[in-house]
């Protein structure tokens, strides 16, 4: 009866495919290329009746040599782009280029009449800009239209622009994206949500965790069983933490005080306890099957990792690095969170029906609260304790009352939500999305958007400073 139990699950997994990270097929790592990322920034505001269309998008070398980029968006217009937007990305030799170079389909200009559509030109038009792709590195190029340059005497479109390459946020100010799809990391401004760089990592990064500290981020790497050490500061690898071929790891923790990293190989279905400062495992604990998520208590002294498809959490003891019990739970508990004081650990369960408080002392299931299907995403404010849900396909966050647990509010925002943290400088729920490839930041004071950024393929975590 076990064994047909978790074949159902397994195949309601594949059906349902929704919070829950499955394995996938991602583009291989760069080697010997480079690889350039194109943002486009909000139109100026006397744009806001113009509409243009790009043909095509090409990177100009210094000898003069043209690579095309894939073209994510090409039709602008005071929709589209009233907000940053990813244009186009492309792999390409390194070394010195140029500028840019584009072609335009279509351009028209609204007016009190309707539409009146202008010229465009016959060729490509050039935006010339020195900079330089490294070997096994990404650039990220940011395009400025100048308006009152490119539409000419109200009857003709030749878009001039201004490129750079913009610089690093402040160091608090650094939000971090895992894209795992095409092996990247999205670096972004937390206050502003633009997108300020990209790093380009090992094949399949899934948790990212901040030292803020250390200013050193963990990576980890599900496609090379490793870890990644990342400076902050610069975005550059500095060390490489070694797991053990097969292990596939995704989840990732760290405690409070820095000195214990955890990591959940969801393929070899173990929990590694690493050391950081000596780059070295300390223990490997086993766990249950597809194990994704990590959390760790408020004292930092037990962990709770998530088993979706054995419908079970592991509780480990951090210092004695063992395993203190195996609670079952409902059908696929995806993750949870503590409250403030630590006393309930709060878990959804992507395939059941239930709300789960589970005591951390006892060890047992205090209570089960009836929500409906598809909750997979949580997160607790640390301030006053308001729960913050998010459901398979809704676009909406639900809040749930933390006495009452009944959903008294909703907050509009968009689809398949993946991951939400919030930032306790900004006051803000930040939200990821995988279907949407975005960013969502909502304040919690007017409920209203106040960012969306455009991040990678399939992303897959979310982290940035001064996280509450």
């Amino acid at each position: 009866m076990k064994v047909i139990l978790k074949v159902i699950v397994a195949v309601s997994a594949l059906l349902l495919s929704g919070c829950a990270a499955a394995p996938l097929l991602v583009k291989p790592a760069l080697e010997e290329e480079g690889e350039v990322y194109v943002y486009f920034q909000p139109l100026p505001r006397e744009a806001e009746r113009l509409k243009f269309t790009l043909d095509h998008l090409f990177l100009v070398s210094g000898d003069g040599r043209e690579f095309p980029l894939s073209l994510s968006l090409d039709d602008f217009n005071s929709d589209s782009a009233r907000r940053q937007r990813f244009v186009a990305a492309g792999r390409v030799p390194p070394g010195r280029y140029r500028g840019l170079s584009c072609g335009v389909k279509k351009a028209a200009l609204r007016g009190d009449e309707g539409e009146a559509v202008l010229l465009v030109p016959e060729g490509p038009v050039t935006a010339d800009f020195t900079f330089e792709v490294r070997r096994k590195q990404a650039v990220v190029l940011s395009l400025v239209l100048r308006y009152a340059e490119s539409v000419r005497s109200g009857f003709s479109f030749s878009p001039v622009f201004s490129v750079y390459v913009p610089s690093t946020p402040a160091s608090g100010l650094v939000g971090y994206v895992t894209n795992r799809g095409d092996n990247t990391i999205t670096v972004f401004d937390k206050r502003s949500g633009e997108v300020r760089g990209v790093i380009a990592t090992g094949r399949g990064p899934e948790a990212v965790v901040l030292d803020q500290k250390a200013g050193r981020a963990y990576v980890a790497l599900s496609g090379e069983d490793k870890i990644d050490v990342l400076e902050v500061a610069t975005g550059r690898s500095v060390n490489t933490i070694r797991l053990n071929v097969g292990d596939g790891p995704a989840g990732l923790a760290l405690t409070p005080d820095g000195r214990t990293l955890l990591a959940v190989n969801a393929v070899a279905r173990t929990l590694s306890i690493i050391d950081p400062a000596a780059l070295v495992e300390l223990a490997r604990i086993p766990l249950g099957d597809d194990p994704r998520f990590v959390l760790i208590d408020r004292t930092g002294l037990r962990c709770y990792v998530f088993n979706v498809l054995s419908g079970t959490i592991s509780v480990v003891d951090i210092a004695h690095r063992a395993l203190v019990a195996t609670l079952s739970t409902d059908p696929g508990p995806t993750m949870g969170q503590f409250n403030r004081k630590g006393d309930k650990l709060f878990v959804v369960h992507e395939w059941g029906h239930y709300l789960s408080v589970i005591d951390p002392f006892s060890l047992s299931v205090a209570q089960r609260v009836y929500v409906g299907p598809g909750l997979c995403a949580i997160k607790i404010d640390a301030n006053n304790d308001m729960i913050y849900a998010a459901r398979r396909d809704e676009v909406r966050i639900e809040a749930y009352d933390p006495f009452t647990l009944v959903a008294g509010a909703y907050l509009e925002a968009m689809s398949d939500v993946r991951y939400m943290t919030i930032d306790g400088e900004e006051n803000s729920l930040v939200l990821l999305s995988a279907e949407n490839r975005k960013l969502m930041t909502l304040n919690l004071i007017s409920k209203k958007i106040t960012a969306e950024t455009d991040v990678g393929e399939n992303p897959a975590w979310l982290t940035m400073m001064g996280e509450r």
